[in-house]
């Protein structure tokens, strides 16, 4: 064991988030971390990581452990280069390279200096930094992003900065790392060398990851869940299995309680009832303390907070004729996505794209050919930097590309739904509701208090979620706002770029069951295998 884990409060005002985090981790063991949105993973490493202590609770290390993390946040970074920033977030690295550049000038011939010298020399050459400057940068290259190890860090877009994180943690060789959604923005080749890399490095990991690519592939998956985290032994399927039977045996015991709840209610009035009725000052006596203890019983047991119940769809339809019930009723809430089913399908094409080129001054592809009609899917394949955003936005007119020879179509009439990566910036000083409301002022549809209070609902914000401005929402909270806006006009052709990077396990989901119901096209793209797998498509690929 190199750690060992407890968090027995973490608290935000009066919120208490976490009240029962209790894990350890073992050398070399690779365990990915889940739970749904808000439910405190990334605070949760922050403690690990050093940054938060305002918790209850003890982290122990053992001694000697070395841990590195992606950082949610870069400040002050002035002209700090891409390179610049990995090397001096590796363990030692800063320190042996100060020794190695700065004692030959000051040493003369003071032995504990030479001493010194010469084994940062030796632990310099075992750590492999001799050669480290010109693998990041192979590294970077790999993760499409060539030439930036001497550009300031300052100036790389979100996705750049994650990309450079999971660099620095892969370089790192720490006893533990400390990764947060390694994934997203990454091609499927990227994501491929990552997972690579994830099963043969000797350190231990803690992922933050809702790819089921990369939960495939770890040993033990903790999931947090109503303030208390929850182990599964093995990988994803795994989890999915054990997840299903813990569920089904904490809904008898939460059925339990009710029952146990319904018949101490009975019990305070038949105990009030015989108390009134009693005239021996024993009698009364015994029934009034009978009538405290069960109200005692009952005020503790209405306390409990009801559980967060989830079965995935393929294992609750499995469930026995009981367990099934019981989720049905107790099942935890999930966003509801209203879409069009086939019933009202057409066929007419609605993307056409033949013997497509596209680019800037040279080409970026050549040769595609797309004929999308309502019913059918079609997903854009290729590395990042391929095209695939550039055809989008060619596609809806936010692009004066060169289209270098062929034809690209899209039906005049058509409504169209568009999910992409990123909230537009426009909105970000913006509150949740104003946001709602600009999405459908802009596309000159009818919305309401009412209407955006349902909204809120059906995609799980509470009302006070309402009044924080975009730029400060979490990554699966503005996700859920970019599928708000994305079916705002009831559209007849979806666009989806990246849709399950920041969504949790169960809204993923319930995206892919939607989207399996849907009666128009969709376009998208996606290095996600299982959501590929969920939503069968014509597979076109761009560039090479």
């Amino acid at each position: 064991m190199i750690a060992d884990i407890s968090v027995s409060e973490k608290s935000f005002g009066p919120k208490i988030l976490m009240s029962g985090i209790k894990f350890s981790i073992d050398a070399k063991e690779k365990v990915g971390v889940i739970g749904r949105n808000g439910v405190g993973k990334s605070t949760l490493f922050a403690i690990l990581a050093g940054t938060d202590t305002d918790f209850e609770g003890d982290i122990i290390f053992r001694r000697g452990t070395q841990v590195v993390a992606t950082a949610q946040e870069h400040h002050d970074m002035k002209d700090t280069t891409v390179l610049q920033y990995v090397l001096a977030g590796l363990p030692e690295y800063p320190e042996l390279s100060h020794i190695i550049e700065t004692y030959p000038e000051t040493m003369g011939d003071d032995m504990k200096k030479i001493n010194e010298y010469t084994d940062a020399l030796q632990r310099f050459d075992d750590k492999g930094f001799y050669q480290i400057e010109g693998d990041i940068e192979r590294e970077l290259e790999t993760f499409q992003l060539p030439d930036i190890a001497h550009r300031p860090f300052s100036t790389l877009s979100g996705g750049q900065k994650r990309l450079v994180e999971v660099v620095k943690i892969m370089h790192s060789k720490a006893d533990l790392a400390l990764i947060d959604e390694p994934t997203n923005h990454m091609d499927f080749v990227a994501k491929k060398q990552f997972i690579d890399w994830m099963k043969q490095a000797p350190e231990a990991m803690l992922v933050i990851t809702h790819d089921r690519d990369v939960l495939e592939q770890v040993d033990r998956i903790i999931e947090l869940k109503d303030g208390e985290s929850q182990s599964f032994k093995g990988n994803y399927d795994d989890y999915l299995k054990q997840n299903a039977h813990s569920t089904g045996t904490a809904m008898n015991e939460f059925e339990l309680i009710e029952k146990r709840i319904v018949n101490l209610k009975q019990k305070v009035i038949d105990y009030q009832r015989l108390k009134e009725k009693s005239r021996n000052p024993q009698t009364i006596q015994k029934f009034k303390r009978l009538e405290q203890v069960s109200r005692a019983e009952l005020a503790d047991l209405q306390a409990k907070e009801k559980p967060t119940f989830w079965i995935d769809k393929e294992s609750a339809e499995n469930l026995n004729y009981k367990v099934a019930n019981q989720y049905a009723k107790f099942k935890a809430k999930n966003i509801k996505m209203n879409m069009k089913d086939d019933s009202s399908r057409s066929s007419h094409v609605l993307v056409k794209a033949a013997n497509l080129s596209l680019g800037y001054g040279s080409a970026l592809f050549e040769g595609v050919n797309i004929d999308l009609r309502e019913g059918e899917a079609v997903e854009l394949r290729g590395r990042n930097g391929a095209g695939k955003t550039t055809l989008i936005k060619r596609l809806l007119g936010n692009d004066e590309s060169t289209v270098f020879s062929g034809e690209l179509q899209l039906d005049p009439k058509v409504r169209i739904g568009v999910y992409e990566q990123e909230v537009s910036p426009e909105y970000f000083e913006l509150t949740l509701k104003q946001a709602i409301e600009r999405t459908y002022m802009d596309r000159n549809l009818a919305i309401s208090e009412t209407k955006i209070r349902s909204l809120m609902s059906d995609y799980l914000f509470i009302e006070a979620d309402g009044h924080i401005p975009v730029k400060r929402l979490s990554g699966g909270q503005k996700a859920r706002l970019q599928i708000i806006a994305m079916l705002a006009n009831d559209p007849q052709l979806l666009i989806l770029d990246e849709p399950t990077n920041h969504l949790d396990l169960p809204s993923i989901e319930e995206l892919e069951t939607a989207l399996k119901k849907y009666g128009g096209a969709i376009l998208y793209v996606s290095h996600d295998d299982y959501f590929r797998k969920a939503v069968q498509a014509e597979v076109v690929k761009i560039g090479q």
